[in-house]
């Protein structure tokens, strides 16, 4: 095998000589020969997860990759290759993976996104205009900035590596993506999965990572909200708490505890809301944790 791999980037680094730099397509056709099938598997890329709407994918480079873009964004990867990708919940149903390579060759991964059918709900009333007002636009501008900057930050952790445990056990009482129609006017989709639990319960972390904000008050919306981020642009954020138990650039372990359920904020009952993001998009954590035991 280790022969095999060395003949590969062997082909790799003999083909950038003699020629221009090389597309090489990770679906490309097998052959019977054993050199060529040596260089189609140093040039693999290797997946985990799935090609879903608000889903996420970890991923391993091919051998000797240099840089990585998903649809033309940057992508960070560690050391041995590993990275991560995602899916928004309006994601398209074609993405691409390219790999550029020490060599100056790109390796390209066509990737099939699976659609999903989202409950829309028509009510025939019309949206609140409280978010509207000029008032609470002067109190949302500092909140906003806040949490855009919490989900701009970088932080050294590999819990995006972990796999994904359920903050709080309870009854789901809100679905990620599901979107009501105010009179013939959209709303916007739910952005997380609400779990309905009684005030002051525990909830923990779901994987490693580091706090970028901690509410000292609660916001306007999203009551005392907690964000952590889990490396390479993954993040999640907790909102309604009726305490937070952690400090801003404190690092947290899976299964800590890092705050108390409640109704702060834009609830009416006492509930966890859990959103997650890697990087733009918005992304289904259930898809992380699987289904509630």
């Amino acid at each position: 095998m280790i022969r095999r791999f060395k003949a590969a980037l062997c082909l790799l680094t003999i083909s950038a000589a003699a020629a221009p730099a090389a597309i090489v397509y990770a679906e490309a056709a097998e052959t019977g020969d054993t050199e060529q099938s040596a260089f189609r598997e140093a040039v693999k890329f290797g997946f985990t997860g799935e090609a879903i709407q608000g889903g996420v994918m970890i991923g391993d480079a091919p051998a000797g990759t240099r840089s990585l873009a998903f649809d033309g964004e940057p992508v960070p990867f560690d050391e041995d290759g590993k990275f991560i990708i995602a899916f928004n919940r309006d994601a398209g149903q074609a993405a691409q993976l390219v790999a550029t390579l020490d060599n100056g060759e790109t390796v390209r991964k066509f990737i099939n996104v699976a659609l999903r059918q989202w409950k829309i709900e028509h009510v025939n009333i019309n949206r609140r205009a409280r978010t509207a007002s000029e008032s609470f636009k002067r109190r949302r501008a500092p909140e906003l900035a806040r949490i855009n900057a919490a989900r701009s930050a970088t932080n050294k952790s590999d819990g995006w590596r972990q796999t994904f445990i359920w903050p709080v056990k309870g009854r789901i009482s809100g679905m990620f993506g599901n979107q009501r129609i105010y009179n013939g006017d959209p709303g916007s989709y739910h952005s997380g999965v609400d779990i309905a639990s009684p005030a002051g319960t525990y909830y923990v972390a779901p994987a490693d990572g580091v706090v970028t904000l901690a509410a000292s008050s609660p916001f306007t919306l999203e009551g005392n909200l907690l964000m952590i981020d889990h490396g390479m642009g993954l993040n999640s954020a907790f909102l309604h708490g009726s305490e937070i138990l952690v400090e801003e650039g404190q690092e947290v372990k899976r299964g800590e505890p890092i705050g108390r359920i409640g109704s702060t904020g834009s609830a009416t009952g006492p509930h966890l809301h859990w959103s997650m993001k890697w990087n733009a998009a918005r992304i289904d954590p259930i898809l992380l944790t699987g289904p509630m035991d």
